[in-house]
C-alpha cells in the first residue's frame, strides 16, 4: 500500500475530521464520501478495513461492521493540500446502506474495453501524437482509413474459410480497431452503433 505521511494531515481544518473519498481500485468507480479523524485512518491501517467517524454516533465506524460489506484498502493518498484522502478500496459488497452498488446510485462495473479503446483513439484525434499510428490514421482520411478496414475485414474472412481460429481472432481485433478509428474520422459513439442494434432487437 502507497505509503502516507499521517503528521502531514490537517485534521485542524475541520474540527479534526478530513473528508475521504472512496473509489473502486478496479473500476475507478466513486463509492462513496466519508470523513476520518487521525484514529480512523490509524485503525484503517492496522485492521485493512476502511473506517470512518461517524458524526452522528460520535465515534468509530468500521464500514461492513453489520452488513459484513466490508471495504478493503489497496492504496491511500493525500491531496496536495493535505486535507483530503483519496482511498482505493475493494468492496466486499454493495457500498450504500439502500444495497445500491454506490452512494450516488451508479453501476460499478469495469468499463467494456471496446469503449476505453474508443476514448483513446478520440484523444488521439484530439490530442495528436507525433508517433502514434492511430493519429497517422486519422491524418490519411476518410479514404485511408476505410481501405484498411476493408483489407483487414478481407483478411478476417479468409482465416475464417481456412478455420484458423488463433489468426481469425487476432484478425478480428484488427478489424475492431480500424473499424472504431473509422468511426471516430465520422463523429459517430459506439452508443449510436448500440442505440440502432437495440432498436432492431426490440
Amino acid at each position: 500500500m502507497k505509503k502516507l505521511n499521517i503528521d502531514k494531515l490537517d485534521f485542524e481544518k475541520v474540527k479534526g475530521l478530513i473528508p475521504a473519498i472512496i473509489q473502486d481500485a478496479s473500476t475507478s468507480k466513486v463509492l462513496m464520501l466519508g470523513y476520518m479523524n487521525r484514529e480512523a485512518l490509524e485503525k484503517t491501517l492496522e485492521i485493512n478495513k476502511v473506517t470512518f467517524f461517524s458524526r452522528t454516533k460520535q465515534r468509530l465506524w468500521t464500514k461492513g461492521e453489520t452488513s459484513q460489506n466490508y471495504l478493503i484498502p489497496r492504496e491511500i493518498s493525500q491531496d496536495c493540500d493535505n486535507d483530503t484522502l483519496l482511498i482505493k478500496a475493494e468492496p466486499k459488497g454493495p457500498v450504500c446502506h439502500t444495497g445500491a452498488d454506490t452512494c450516488f446510485f451508479e453501476e460499478n462495473k469495469n468499463e467494456p474495453f471496446l469503449y476505453q479503446l474508443e476514448n483513446v483513439i478520440l484523444d488521439r484525434k484530439e490530442n495528436p501524437q507525433q508517433d502514434s499510428y492511430t493519429c497517422q490514421l486519422l491524418e490519411q482520411g476518410t479514404n485511408k482509413i476505410a481501405q484498411k478496414v476493408g483489407e483487414e475485414a478481407t483478411e478476417l474472412i479468409i482465416e475464417a474459410i481456412d478455420n484458423n481460429i488463433e489468426r481469425l481472432k487476432e484478425e478480428t481485433a484488427d478489424f475492431l480497431y480500424h473499424l472504431l478509428v473509422l468511426l471516430r474520422d465520422k463523429n459517430i459513439d459506439l452508443d449510436e452503433l448500440m442505440q440502432v442494434l437495440e432498436e432492431r432487437h426490440s
